[in-house]
């Protein structure tokens, strides 16, 4: 039986290269991704400053567990891959 894809938000903006970089591993991985505009979403800034206390992005949301900056590791290890 396949493993569930877990639900993975990234929080991004259009000029941000860390998360260009972010969701061009995500895409190479293929984990499907809901990406979340913060230029266009004032709401979704709230919930950031909510989350983790900061307005720096990307912030990625693996079943709703905040990584903090592309950190591959931990993405890796929420989305559970080698």
């Amino acid at each position: 039986m396949e493993q569930k894809q877990p639900k993975v938000i990234i929080f991004t903006t259009p000029t941000c290269p860390w998360c260009r970089a972010a969701k061009q591993y995500f895409m190479q991985k293929k984990v499907k991704f809901t990406e979340v505009d913060v230029t266009k979403d004032q709401r979704a800034v709230k919930d950031l400053i909510r989350l983790t206390g900061q307005t720096g992005v990307p912030v990625i949301l693996i079943n709703n567990r905040p990584v903090v900056g592309f950190d591959r590791t931990k993405i890796d290890q929420l989305l559970g891959l080698k």
